[in-house]
């Protein structure tokens, strides 16, 4: 059981590891990695923040092993309790940084990674928030 919570954890850090580096070769700025409040109830974590021209850009990654789950849509397990809570917790980070002027947006990506870590399969969505 340990093994399996361990393994899930290290393909989830590489999964936002290939999210950042797919970004940044999408001309975005990684600004932050898993962002939480540090102040009061904890509402949350971040995945990725990272600027898009002059837009922030709150980014929920889903990693999950190519060969298990190729044909699902690791998306699909942004619920709409996961949306509460990404817009609460970037609500912290802008007030925490004074950027309410600047206009901002939830991206998710989707990443599928081979047990070899060989294959790498990313999917982008942008504003997942209609």
């Amino acid at each position: 059981m340990f093994w399996n919570k361990k393994k899930k954890l290290n393909l989830g850090q590489l999964g936002e590891k290939e999210a950042a580096k797919y970004l940044k070769k999408k001309d975005y700025k990684i600004v932050a990695f898993n962002f939480q409040n540090t102040q009061g109830k904890r509402v949350g974590e971040i995945d990725i923040i990272a600027k898009e021209k002059d837009q922030i850009v709150f980014v929920e990654v889903k990693t999950r092993e190519l060969e298990n789950y190729e044909h699902t849509l690791p998306e699909e397990n942004i619920t709409r309790q996961k949306l509460y809570k990404l817009q609460k917790i970037a609500q912290v980070y802008i007030d925490k940084n004074n950027l309410w002027d600047y206009s901002y947006r939830f991206d998710a990506v989707s990443v599928w990674i081979s047990q070899d870590r060989e294959n790498i399969k990313i999917k982008h969505l942008k504003s997942i928030f209609l």
